[in-house]
């Protein structure tokens, strides 16, 4: 298959990939210098305010937040708790050269916030693109101007579209490889934002999880993170990378978290990867890990104190609504297997939490949009082995112990929630919803699936919709764990799921890399780019499959791949 080489920015022609790749190396190494290692370095060092990038988000109509984080003296890294408040001017304009700004104001890093800045800037005009930038007005970085970055608000909500395009990408683990996805992404001229589904960060030490032949580059701190300074410095690390700082400064991040931003496996009471007599109080560390993300995020606060809410929705015109979903936060622990199994179908446990179920069910049966996507930390789609008629074999699931519709593949996704995934599934069918397409992360791998009322009934009954699954960006997948070449070993895994599960179209267990996804009027679309090595940092991006639902016809089905020319925002 060809490689995907995006063209430079008509725009921006600074935006080469060699202009790209040389500006953002010499940020991200500047930066390095103050951030969390290099200390001895940093003292003979001129200080860089804006060694961290910048960076924006939560796009609507009148509105966008920006982002940044200053450094304000050698002593001030991530983390560290010290240093100076620095004020801070920071200007919207619409064009780069900054002759025309719009809106400006000021705002102060302090250490309070790990001397990050965030400003959701108002009063702006629906579907146009900014250029946006920082400059320091105090302490010994007095007068430093950082990258200028590039955003675009959303459409207004009653505007008539004819497309939206999105970059998609899920679970970035530093130690695993390269962030040559994001490069590939930021490269390209077609993309409206960037939607990220989770696993921004990894919280493990070093060398616990790497690529297959262990870790490409090295954690910051190098224990697991569990405080809010180690939460603090981990988030630093990853906004040196200078292709995730390329893509921050070229397009609009729409971002959820899923469990590695605080730790593996993580439920409402705690995670499986967190030991409450070595590593605390879960309460505290999840406090902790959620206020370094805000902090760290261009995502916007909704709430205060403790009621802090990362389930939000977005409105793209008359075409789509995105709601992006927690599902961390509020669900019951996992079930385990054997006897735990049983617990897979108990309505009283719940993945999402009742305010956020009635909430995302509200949301897509009242949507006024064509298209109701819905970001999703974790697989929905039923894998079951097999997939069972609850009609007709609940006295032999009753009886062997096993839940209602199967085996499940997993217990971490819905199909450890199966009541939830139910009440879900029912609220859609029941009110004639159609166009709910789910885009997922989180399992790195691909998948392209209808969404079964009953799965064991496929492809007789009914659907509620699709699921587009993106890949890892870097963590380890099939080929990596068995330590096999890839398209190997897995192939006949993929053949023997889909033979089971036969509403399961597309599967891809080995290739990293990351999603497009187009709605249109006719169709809803994901174009998956394959890496032709996580570990090399100027891997190649290759087109690997594309699948598409038609407007109204709730099942997918191959297609050609996108045109990134057709479309510019």
């Amino acid at each position: 298959m060809p490689e995907y080489s995006p063209r430079p920015d008509a725009e921006h022609p600074g935006l080469s990939r060699r202009g790209l790749l040389r500006g953002s190396a010499i940020a991200a190494g500047a930066g390095l210098a103050v951030s969390v290692t290099g200390k001895a370095a940093a003292a003979a060092t001129p200080v860089v305010a804006f060694g961290h990038g910048v960076a924006s988000g939560d796009p609507l109509p009148d509105r966008v937040v920006i982002w940044t984080r200053v450094t304000p003296d050698a002593a001030a890294t991530p983390g560290s708790g010290v240093g100076e408040q620095v004020p801070v001017r920071w200007e919207m304009a619409t064009d780069r050269a900054f002759a025309s700004v719009v809106r400006s104001g000021t705002a102060n890093a302090t250490a309070e916030s790990d001397h990050t800045v965030k400003v959701d800037v108002t009063g702006l005009e629906a579907a146009t693109t900014y250029h946006f930038r920082f400059t320091t007005r105090g302490g010994a970085v007095s007068g430093q101007v950082s990258p200028v970055g590039r955003t675009r608000t959303a459409p207004a909500t009653d505007a008539d579209l004819d497309r939206l395009r999105f970059g998609v990408v899920s679970c970035s683990n530093w130690e695993a490889g390269y962030f040559a996805a994001y490069r590939h992404l930021a490269l390209r001229e077609d993309l409206d934002a960037v939607i990220h589904l989770g696993d921004y960060i990894y919280e493990y030490g070093r060398g616990e999880y790497g690529a297959r032949d262990g870790s490409v580059r090295l954690h910051e701190p190098a224990h697991e993170i569990v405080s809010l300074a180690d939460y603090r410095i981990r988030h630093a690390q990853y906004k040196t990378d200078p292709d995730l700082m390329a893509l921050h400064a070229r397009l609009p991040f729409i971002a959820t978290w899923d469990d590695h931003e605080s730790a593996d496996n993580a439920y409402k009471a705690g995670a499986e990867n967190h030991n409450p007599a070595t590593e605390g109080d879960w309460a505290t560390r999840k406090a902790s890990s959620a206020r370094a993300y805000f902090e760290w995020m261009p995502v916007r606060v909704n709430g205060s104190g403790t009621e802090v809410a990362l389930y939000r929705r977005f409105r793209f015109g008359n075409l789509a609504e995105i709601s992006m979903l927690d599902l961390r936060t509020y669900r019951d622990e996992q079930a385990s297997p054997g006897a735990g199994w049983r617990k897979v179908d108990d309505p009283e446990r719940t993945i999402t939490g009742r305010a956020q179920m009635d909430w995302l069910t509200s949301g897509i049966v009242s949507s006024p949009t064509r298209w109701k996507v819905v970001g999703n930390p974790v697989m929905i789609a039923p894998s079951q082995i097999p997939p069972l008629d609850t009609r007709t074999t609940a006295a032999v699931t009753e009886m062997i112990g096993v839940p209602a519709a199967g085996i499940p593949y997993g217990t971490d996704s819905w199909d450890g929630y199966t009541a939830d995934r139910r009440r879900l599934f029912d609220a859609i069918a029941g009110q004639g919803v159609d166009n709910t397409v789910f885009i997922t992360g989180d399992i790195h791998s691909s998948w392209a699936c209808d969404l079964p009322v009953d799965a064991a009934n496929y492809p007789a009954g009914p659907t509620v919709g699709t699921e587009f699954v993106v890949p890892s960006v870097t963590s380890p997948n099939m080929d990596d764990s068995l330590n096999v070449p890839p398209r190997t070993a897995s192939v006949a895994v993929e053949e023997a799921f889909k033979a089971v599960n036969r509403h399961i179209r597309y599967i891809d267990f080995d290739s990293h890399g990351y999603g497009v996804f187009e709605v249109n009027r006719v169709n809803a679309q994901m174009d998956w780019f394959y890496l032709s090595d996580p570990t090399d940092p100027r891997a190649a991006a290759t087109h690997g499959a594309s699948f598409r639902v038609g407007s109204g016809e709730q099942r997918t089905q191959p297609t050609a791949p996108l045109d990134p020319t057709a479309y510019r925002p």
